[in-house]
């Protein structure tokens, strides 16, 4: 899987970052602009997932400026209408595509047949093509931070996620936070609610509050609205931000929050577009490479910082794998082998929780 350096990626968001603080952007070329176009799940005021990613389009229109044009359409659904979405951005001249949600994948191969000289780029997909890219950020990472904070916090020994839908990117979540867990306490225990959606904030709020109702005194998310940390700081517990600083939520009670960066990606791979020299990869970056970070850690005793800032340090320098055997399942039998490291491939088609974690996938 190709990777961002993390100075290649510094430099790109510290260009992006100099030119939204001067305010302008570079003049217009004499060539026409390249037309960018991005389809999001949700809204771009989701303060989650999808405000992230259209934080990395504006940085990227920051570092090229006239140089190209981005059009985005938001609130796309993963069904059959996102098809006419991506079909319509490719008849409208966009030629650099990107797709930002898992469901969007099958009708994005699609459209990618019909229009083979658009180029294409999927988020969190598998499913690639001469000219259909993926791209993804390793989430599980930050997920096992913080749950070696609950670990140090929990007093109950129990935390409770609200997930999504049970697609490997949020096995692999509940998995590690687990796992982080009982790198501090080996008895603790991880309830999920799967809500079946990935933005809704009513569901999101409910399921929080019905793990809360169940005895989780930490609470984490999988989901992309703020609802699941209000909902956890209007009962007085502590949780955790998804996709970006939600401290402005929950200011006493976020812990912190898994940021991801995409600014740095979008503008590499529109630069190499702009160059004539864009390709297919498959990139799945993470702490090492810059693409995820760590909200500042508050509300915390100094020792679960230190701890958390130690395991960051850890993962980002590879001497935390992570997802290192001996795993077990839910139903005691070894999954991964004592010593050995699961492969990207397997950790893409995740499907096992581990033991500790309650709850069946479906």
């Amino acid at each position: 899987m190709s990777q961002i350096g993390r100075r290649e990626f510094a430099t790109l968001l510290a260009g992006s970052a100099a030119a939204l603080a001067a305010g302008g952007a570079e003049p217009a070329s004499a060539a026409a602009p390249l037309k960018v176009g991005f389809v999001y799940l949700g809204p771009v005021g989701d303060f989650g997932w999808t405000y992230q990613h259209d934080v990395g389009r504006k940085q990227a229109v920051a570092h090229y400026g006239g140089k190209i044009v981005t059009t985005f359409v938001e609130n796309v659904p993963e069904s059959p209408s996102c098809q006419a979405v991506f079909e319509d951005l490719a008849a409208k001249g966009n030629q650099l595509i990107f797709g930002t949600s898992f469901g969007y994948m099958n009708y994005m191969v699609r459209v990618a047949k019909r229009y083979p000289h658009v180029m294409f780029e999927h988020c969190t997909g598998y499913k690639r093509a001469a000219n259909l890219a993926t791209y993804n950020i390793r989430f599980y990472q930050g997920r096992y931070v913080q749950g070696v904070i609950a670990g140090s916090l929990s007093k109950t020994g129990v935390a409770g996620y609200v997930a999504s839908v049970p697609v490997p990117e949020v096995v692999q979540g509940m998995d590690a936070f687990l796992l982080g867990m009982r790198s501090v306490n080996p008895k603790a225990q991880l309830k999920f609610v799967m809500i079946d959606s990935w933005y809704d904030p009513g569901k999101e709020g409910d399921a929080a509050k019905a793990l809360i109702d169940q005895g989780c005194d930490i609470i984490t998310q999988h989901t992309d609205s703020p609802a699941p940390l209000q909902t956890a700081a209007s009962h007085g517990i502590k949780a955790f931000g998804e996709a970006t600083d939600m401290i402005k939520f929950a200011p006493k009670d976020q812990l912190t929050a898994i940021v991801n960066n995409w600014g740095g990606y979008y503008i590499q791979r529109i630069g190499l577009a702009l160059a004539g020299k864009w390709h297919s990869t498959d990139t799945w970056g993470g702490v090492h490479s810059g693409m995820l970070e760590m909200a500042p850690f508050r509300n915390m005793p100094a020792s679960t910082e230190a701890l958390a800032v130690k395991t960051v340090a850890a993962i980002g320098a590879h001497r935390n794998r992570i997802f290192v055997g001996p795993l077990t399942n839910q139903q005691g039998k070894v999954f991964v082998p004592a010593g050995e490291v699961m492969s990207d491939a397997a950790l893409s088609g995740l499907q096992t929780l581990v033991d500790g974690v309650e709850g069946h996938l479906g």
